[in-house]
């Protein structure tokens, strides 16, 4: 998704399989625990590409295509990352960072045209990927169960179900926002 023709090629195939783009969802995306002073170009690159790179990308085929027709919706994941700091995440951070502004830019300029552009920030969803960022962060479930006021990890169900809701009618007037899915996370300034 961060190579512009990819993901031109992706919006291609889904609009000549479909007939249509009603909904984009940015959800790929990728991540890097890293300190700082060992953080290497070609780690920041990736990161920085997939997150907001391929986000724009495939955002830009996508409104290409739902301009004529006056309508549509893109959601960009985001992350809790996206409005916080955590140590070894500069890449992670700063690309998620972006992508708000770039969900806000959007859209305002494609509002005229129809195009809603929306962000979902999930907090810590328990996934496969999720062991990996753990080990290499040495943090633990109950170190995420303790610091979420609601007291667990969100199921990918969860963070579906407001990526529906933005996309859905009765999210009509939303736009240029991002909409946390965090348990709380945010919310609490403590550890």
């Amino acid at each position: 998704m961060s190579d512009p023709p990819q993901a031109e090629a992706l919006i291609d195939a889904a609009d000549r399989m479909y007939g249509r783009i009603d909904v984009l969802v940015n959800n790929a995306g990728t991540g890097s625990v890293v300190p700082a002073l060992e953080m290497t170009p070609e780690v920041w690159r990736r990161v920085v590409d997939l997150n907001l790179g391929g986000t724009f990308w495939c955002a830009q085929a996508a409104a290409a295509r739902m301009i004529p027709r006056g309508r549509g919706v893109i959601v960009n994941i985001g992350s809790l990352f996206s409005h916080s700091a955590i140590p070894l995440r500069a890449a992670y951070a700063a690309s998620k960072h972006a992508v708000v502004g770039v969900t806000r830019t959007l859209a305002v300029e494609w509002a005229p045209h129809g195009i809603r552009v929306v962000g979902v920030d999930p907090g810590y969803v328990r996934t496969r990927v999720m062991a990996g960022s753990q080990a290499a962060g040495g943090f633990t479930d109950a170190d995420i169960e303790r610091r979420t006021p609601l007291g667990r990890f969100a199921t990918p169900e969860e963070v579906a179900d407001v990526v529906l809701f933005v996309a859905s009618p009765q999210a009509r007037f939303m736009t240029g926002v991002h909409v946390p899915v965090d348990g709380g996370w945010l919310a609490y300034g403590g550890w």
